[in-house]
This record gives C-alpha cells, sequence and structure tokens, in this order.
C-alpha cells in the first residue's frame, strides 16, 4: 500500500502511478520581455552591419562616373566669368593724354606704362572737352567692348581712375586721360598683385544643384 493511501481505505483509493503534482514557479514576464528585446537588438545590429558592408562594396548603389566626382555647383564659376578672357598688357594700346597744366607728364606716364608691358599709340595733350577738366586721377576711355577686357587690365596701373566708355568709339585703343589729382602710377609691385587677381575669378555659386 503506497504511503499516501489514507489509513482505512485499504487499496480501494490507492493511489497508483509515480506522478505527482508538482508546483511550478511562475515564470517572470521581465525576463521574457528583456530577451526578447535582447533578440530584436542583435538583429537590427546584424542587419545594419549587414547593409554597410554591401554598400562599401557596391559604392552605395550610385554608378561611378567615368568622368569621376561631379564638381560641386556652389564652387563652378559663372559661365560670364569663364567666357571673359582678360588681355595681357602687351595686347592692350594706350594712348596717354595730359588733362593738367603740368608739362611732361603724358610722356612720363607713357614710357612707365611701357616699362610695364602694354603698348603705347598716341602722346600729347588731353582734347578741349576734357582739358583742365579732369578733376580725378584720370579717366580711362575706350569702346564698350573694353568695359570688361582692357580697361579693367589698364585700370590696374591708376588706382581711382574712372571708367568710360563710348558707343561710337571704333577700334580696340583705349585712353589714359591724367587728371589734376594725378601724382604717379600705382607702384608696379601694387599693381602686378591686381593684375594677377584679375585673372582670377572668384566662384560664383549655380542657380540650382539640380542643373548639376
Amino acid at each position: 500500500m503506497s504511503m499516501l493511501t489514507p489509513p482505512g481505505m485499504g487499496g480501494k483509493y490507492r493511489i497508483k502511478g509515480d506522478k505527482y503534482p508538482r508546483m511550478r514557479p511562475r515564470r517572470r514576464r521581465g525576463r521574457l520581455v528583456l530577451a526578447a528585446t535582447t533578440s530584436v537588438v542583435a538583429l537590427g545590429v546584424l542587419g545594419w552591419g549587414t547593409l554597410q558592408l554591401v554598400d562599401v562594396f557596391t559604392g552605395g548603389g550610385k554608378k561611378a562616373s567615368a568622368a569621376g566626382p561631379k564638381a560641386d555647383c556652389s564652387t563652378r564659376v559663372s559661365a560670364s566669368a569663364a567666357a571673359a578672357k582678360l588681355p595681357k598688357p602687351a595686347q592692350i594700346t594706350v594712348n596717354v593724354y595730359n588733362a593738367t597744366p603740368r608739362s611732361g607728364l603724358a610722356k612720363d606716364t607713357a614710357d612707365e606704362l611701357k616699362k610695364r608691358g602694354f603698348k603705347i599709340g598716341d602722346v600729347g595733350n588731353a582734347a578741349k572737352e576734357f582739358d583742365k577738366k579732369v578733376k580725378g586721377a584720370g579717366i580711362l576711355l575706350g569702346p564698350v567692348s573694353s568695359l570688361n577686357t582692357s580697361l579693367p587690365v589698364l585700370g590696374t596701373q591708376l588706382t581711382g581712375a574712372e571708367r568710360r566708355t563710348e558707343a561710337s568709339r571704333k577700334g580696340a585703343d583705349v585712353d589714359l586721360i591724367i587728371g589734376t589729382a594725378f601724382t604717379s602710377l600705382t607702384k608696379r609691385a601694387d599693381a602686378d598683385k591686381a593684375l594677377a587677381a584679375l585673372g582670377k575669378p572668384v566662384p560664383t555659386p549655380t542657380s540650382s544643384k539640380k542643373n548639376c
């Protein structure tokens, strides 16, 4: 008779078998949630790492350009700046006229410009419309086509000179008309620096990066 059979019950209510009710401890939900969270994080990290490796070996899914990387739109030089090729001093013919009462200024100035590489045309006194009427250091006068070509180059030699153009003027020559405030041409070292800077246009941004 089993030890679990109540006394006096005989074998009628004998408990048979070797299985008994067991009290199992309740599972802790906290551990299950932590385990599930850890698994999700591990899978996420693994997937991210896989994508990074794919990008490394495939170039991020972007096709490489045969000509190399495209230039940044923000650093492109504008079309007008690229198209405007400034002439060298040797390609510019300058007429030097004296509009002051001081004698010899036209010749001395012309000689100095020649030393700096410019071609010299006419040298003499200014016309009546300018004679003793130029209050500043001087006037640089030329055809319309010289406004962004010859005049800026000549302007590096005389800081503060006024620039003018004449629509009816023909030819490519430009005039340097010496005014009453003139003392001398810009120092050659400073003029050379200004001339070098003039040949390096500052990059300007394009209107939109969509057109790159």
